[in-house]
């Protein structure tokens, strides 16, 4: 009986895609039949998995007249947020998904930077007003120059190019500010 308890117990504390909520997750990416993405995209959002489909608006001229059209910025691949020992069987049924990228079958992991790089870039580029890069409180590593591979934490940003942080050193907090290029998310 206890161990019916238990298996109920860790069946609960399930997400909808089949691993548990504090499960580290990873970007993917996925390839999409031909047209598909927005279907794809759509499909799994209703199986609660987090997606992201970058776009970008073009012109189009059909009839002698004009007119703008959202369209993917990569034709049919699709950026799916998920923990590495999830349900692929099911994402890869999902109508609209052909395939997940992988190497010698196992999923290849896209780096989170590429991503959010990606959103940031996209919503400039659609003309919303894109989120910051890095959030006040977040922890991050410091990529190039003589503070190489430290850990610092954001105090604030100014605007896309710059940002200041809170750097320990000799056992003291250091306010720091660093082109945002050469910084990465922990």
């Amino acid at each position: 009986m206890l161990w019916i308890v238990a298996m109920t117990i860790r069946e609960s504390s399930r997400d909808i895609d089949g691993a548990s909520p504090d499960a580290p997750r990873q970007w993917y990416l996925l390839q999409c039949k031909p047209r598909d993405c927005f279907r794809a995209q759509s499909n799994l959002d209703q199986q609660g998995l987090r997606t992201y489909l970058p776009v970008h608006t073009v012109k189009r001229k059909r009839a002698r007249q004009i007119y703008f059209v959202r369209e993917p910025l990569f034709p049919h691949y699709l950026f799916i947020h998920v923990p590495e020992e999830c349900n692929w069987a099911a994402i890869r049924s999902t109508r609209g998904v052909a395939r997940i990228l992988n190497f010698n079958g196992y999923p290849i992991p896209v780096p989170a930077e590429i991503v959010y790089g990606l959103q940031h870039k996209c919503a400039e580029l659609t003309g919303d007003e894109p989120a910051p890069m890095f959030t006040s409180g977040q922890k991050v590593v410091i990529t190039e120059g003589c503070f190489k591979e430290l850990e610092a934490i954001v105090q604030c940003s100014h605007g896309d190019e710059r940002v200041v942080l809170l750097l320990k050193m000799l056992n003291r907090e250091q306010r720091i500010e660093l082109p945002a290029d050469i910084i990465s998310g922990c």
